[in-house]
């Protein structure tokens, strides 16, 4: 399967440059690939609405009229996903990039080796369709993807899977749902709440707060447990 690739950055020389790499990257890999280079987010604004077959959109930040936050806001109104990398010469900007769920954040200049390691995460995603959960309930099986998962509450006897579309129901318990989800991003912060660490902005005294602002309680004894795999998994993102 092709995969298809932009390049969205208004200085030329960046763009070519990362246009390059990623072509370069397609060929040692062997992967059929089609990349293609947009001078500003408008441009790419525009060939999106016609065109919604992107895999990976490698996207500077900053940019003149649009900038890079804006153009992912309005994408993910309705794509979630589409793999964003930002690319950024400030690290100032890395927090907004997961406010749209972004895949990673490249600081320029940026090295040839971790944009490689960045691609070839995006691909393996793209080749799975992203890693779901799935189970049964009301005599139906149901998928959901991890990545759309802010955070798991549980009930007397059921759990509600918190997601970007809105409330899941389920039957397993809280306890499951950890086993299932632990080794994807999730962390136990309260006995009723399991919590997607993609989806943190901040760690606060009592509560881990969303990108969407959304509280999340988190109990005194899971504070060290929870900030230490907060910094963790930011820290292994910009490995």
């Amino acid at each position: 399967m092709q995969m298809n690739i932009a390049v969205c950055d208004d200085d030329a020389a960046q763009r070519d440059y990362l246009g390059r790499l990623a072509e370069q990257w397609a060929r040692q890999r062997e992967i059929p690939a089609s990349i293609r280079l947009f001078e500003s987010a408008e441009a790419f604004w525009f060939s999106y609405q016609e065109e919604k077959i992107w895999h990976l959109l490698i996207l500077d930040i900053q940019m003149k009229e649009m900038d890079g936050i804006a153009l992912a806001q309005r994408i993910r109104m309705d794509n979630q996903e589409v793999r964003i990398v930002f690319v950024t010469g400030f690290a100032d900007f890395m927090a907004e990039g997961y406010e749209v769920a972004a895949l990673h954040y490249l600081l320029k200049p940026v090295n040839e080796a971790k944009l490689s390691a960045v691609l070839d995460k995006a691909h393996t995603a793209m080749g799975r369709g992203g890693e779901a959960l799935v189970f049964s309930m009301g005599g139906e099986s149901i998928r959901v993807l991890m990545e759309h998962i802010l955070y798991v509450e549980a009930f007397a006897h059921s759990t509600v899977l918190t997601t970007l579309h809105g409330p899941v129901d389920t039957n397993l318990s809280i306890t499951t749902m950890e086993k299932q989800l632990e080794s994807h991003g999730f962390v136990r912060c309260h006995r009723s709440y399991l919590v997607g660490l993609r989806h943190i902005r901040r760690i606060a005294k009592n509560c881990a707060v969303l990108d969407n602002g959304t509280e999340v309680p988190l109990s005194r004894s899971a504070y060290h447990k929870v900030n230490q795999a907060f910094i963790g998994y930011y820290r292994r993102l910009n490995q």
